[in-house]
């Protein structure tokens, strides 16, 4: 369990943090950039969450979600886990599967697209095509760095299927996909 009575450590005064096997870093490691950008997805999740209305309850979900993934991303030596001290939090496939069924279950109120769709619409919908974008980076920083050391490839997984969940129910929130606001190529070109 987590105690925090103490916010402020000075531990990273000199530009440096712990992960969470305890090894130092600089701030600015691939590796904190990764869980970093998870942890700013998560923020903008909370913003999405004023609007949340009936995607609410999936919402508050995939931000405890996001919390375990920071978890694992701040970890590594994936490939130690077996013979760690206490078990370490992972990304599991249930959790990749989950978001795949929502958005199936969520494609069945919507047409299919026949244009590229801008972000806007209601407030929520604009709110979750941050959560999108933001998750995208995320999903970038996190591929970068499992080209430079082991990442669990959950994760991975995770990140790519949860931009899809948001863009999804971006057009959910956008009244079934009715208010979604389309790309009309070279509209302002005169």
């Amino acid at each position: 369990m987590v105690v925090l009575s103490k916010i402020y450590t000075r531990t990273g005064d000199t530009g440096q943090t712990a992960l969470g096997n305890g090894d130092r870093v600089p701030k600015f490691d691939l590796r904190v950039a990764a869980y970093g950008t998870v942890d700013e997805t998560n923020a903008t999740l909370g913003m999405a969450r004023l609007h949340g209305g009936a995607l609410d309850d999936s919402l508050a979900r995939i931000s405890n979600d996001l919390f375990d993934l920071g978890a694992d991303l701040c970890t590594p030596d994936i490939e130690n886990d077996a013979t760690a001290p206490y078990p370490r939090l992972r990304i599991i496939a249930a959790q990749v599967d989950r978001l795949e069924a929502e958005i199936d279950a969520m494609n069945t109120h919507l047409t299919p697209l026949r244009s590229f769709i801008l972000p806007g619409g209601t407030p929520l919908a604009a709110h979750l095509h941050l959560c999108r974008t933001t998750c995208r980076r995320a999903e970038r920083l996190t591929v970068e760095l499992a080209a430079h050391e082991p990442v669990n490839p959950e994760a991975i997984k995770y990140l790519n299927r949860l931009s899809d969940w948001f863009f999804v129910a971006g057009r959910i929130a956008n009244d079934n996909g009715a208010q979604d606001v389309l790309w009309v190529p070279g509209l302002t070109r005169g």
